[in-house]
């Protein structure tokens, strides 16, 4: 049964019910989290809303217009460690703006400090498995824009996915192999730096295909 998505929660509304914060954030974040995502909450003013999944990106961050709170929104089918990461993830954009304002780059230096700032306490905690604490603390010395962009973090978050029938990332497939990936067929190319030269078999057309794509492998009975 798919999880339930929640349409938005609005921190300091509630802030008489952290115990509502836990019970709906406990169905995304791993169980040693919870208080710690709940803490945040209800430390800063922001509308929270747990959406459906964009092909794009995990999550971001809005700047709320006139009288609204700003905004963060993380997507509802990610894994629990990877919905911890992007939440801390976009409310290091909150910090940041609410700190500096609009004066700052959106993952400059000032974001980066306020990142890892919020990020010290998971990994600090000892709660992690070790491999994901490994790749947290080696990537903070050069914090990415997202974790899909530092692709060690991102490939030590996808094994904490549930495992899909004949889905596999792409840079596991070998070279010429044909698979699946939004519904059409692609045969697989040369890696160039973080992305494969894909070619679309229906069109002939060309596209650069992230390496850890997850996407499905056309096997050929013999």
């Amino acid at each position: 049964m798919p999880r339930e998505i929640i349409p938005n929660f609005d921190s300091h509304s509630m802030s008489i019910n952290a115990q509502k914060y836990s019970s709906l954030l406990s169905k995304y974040l791993p169980e040693d989290f919870v208080d710690y995502a709940v803490e945040l909450l209800l430390k800063y003013p922001v509308r929270f809303k747990i959406v459906k999944p964009r092909k794009t990106k995990l999550g971001d961050f809005k700047i709320g217009i006139g009288m609204e709170k700003p905004q963060i929104t993380v997507n509802g089918n990610l894994n629990p460690y990877a919905f911890l990461i992007t939440t801390i993830h976009e409310f290091a954009h909150l910090v940041t703006f609410e700190r500096y304002g609009r004066r700052v780059a959106p993952h400059g230096k000032e974001w980066k400090q306020t990142y890892q700032e919020l990020l010290m306490p998971v990994i600090g905690s000892k709660k992690l498995p070790e491999r994901l604490e490994i790749a947290l603390r080696t990537s903070l010395g050069n914090t990415k824009a997202s974790s899909c962009t530092d692709q060690q973090l991102y490939r030590v978050l996808l094994t904490f996915d549930s495992p899909k029938d004949n889905h596999i990332t792409l840079e596991r497939l070998e070279k010429n192999s044909t698979f699946i990936l939004d519904g059409r067929v692609f045969k697989k190319g040369g890696l160039r730096r973080t992305r494969y030269l894909c070619k679309e078999l229906k069109t002939n057309k060309e596209y650069l295909v992230n390496a850890l794509a997850l996407v499905e492998k056309i096997t050929y009975e013999q």
